[in-house]
């Protein structure tokens, strides 16, 4: 155990000196003010810390309600639809002609219909993240194989001990897949929104920094961004190994 950890640790460390590395070499071929060198943007990132950390929350808190609330309505959805093949067959097709629709296509109509505060935000996430879950978790209920159903039934359980011994055991890695697949999506998704509708969150303050021709603040404003989305996948990656032990 304290190997494979020291292992995970040193991947990460040799991830951050690769990554690093070529930034600042190709900083250094281009020599152009638009890539600052990783030192000068963390310096910048240092003098920031006050204005971004408000940002950082405020872009933490729409994204974690919106993975929560598109997971929240696509598992049951999903559970349903894998388990009926009549309610699978009427809504299958309207799957299949809504999830390839870039959802940010919507976010003009939502800023109408929801002004420019939370809301259009968090809801054109949820979207974006329902339609992975529900997709994931569908097919991994319709995976389960029906012997495993078979056998709760043949020992008295009811149908809320299939669920919970089988149907959400089967489906809980799915979920978590499609999260941390989400997070990616989820936060590119929120920098769109902020950028085009929104006077606060690091989209926001990426695009003001660019407004300003201060390429060192924006690449400040980029890395706090990535480090959100570091953060969510591996707080996803703890709760499966918490939750989904048996994996």
């Amino acid at each position: 155990m304290k190997r494979d950890f020291l292992r995970k640790i040193g991947g990460y460390v040799f991830a951050v000196v690769f990554i690093v590395a070529g930034w600042w070499l190709t900083a250094i071929v281009l020599n152009s003010p638009a890539l600052p060198t990783p030192a000068e943007t963390i310096r910048v990132l240092a003098g920031n810390v006050d204005v971004l950390v408000p940002y950082f929350w405020t872009s933490a808190y729409r994204v974690v309600v919106s993975l929560l609330v598109g997971t929240l309505l696509a598992v049951p959805i999903a559970q349903v639809c894998a388990h009926s093949r009549t309610l699978d067959a009427l809504f299958a097709p309207v799957l299949y002609l809504l999830y390839p629709i870039p959802k940010v296509v919507l976010l003009p109509i939502l800023l109408v219909l929801l002004g420019l505060a939370d809301a259009p935000k968090i809801v054109l996430i949820s979207l974006t993240v329902f339609f992975q879950v529900l997709v994931a978790v569908r097919d991994a209920v319709r995976a389960v194989p029906e012997s495993a159903e078979l056998a709760v039934r043949a020992l008295g359980g009811s149908a809320w001990d299939e669920y919970r011994h089988v149907a959400l055991p089967s489906t809980l890695p799915a979920v978590f897949t499609s999260l941390r697949i989400g997070v990616g999506t989820a936060i590119a998704v929120l920098f769109i929104a902020e950028a085009m509708a929104g006077s606060t969150g690091l989209g926001y303050f990426i695009m003001q920094s660019w407004s300003m021709v201060n390429y060192p603040r924006m690449f400040a404003g980029i890395i706090a961004m990535a480090l959100l989305g570091v953060v969510l996948y591996a707080v996803f990656d703890l709760l499966e190994r918490s939750l989904a032990r048996w994996r």
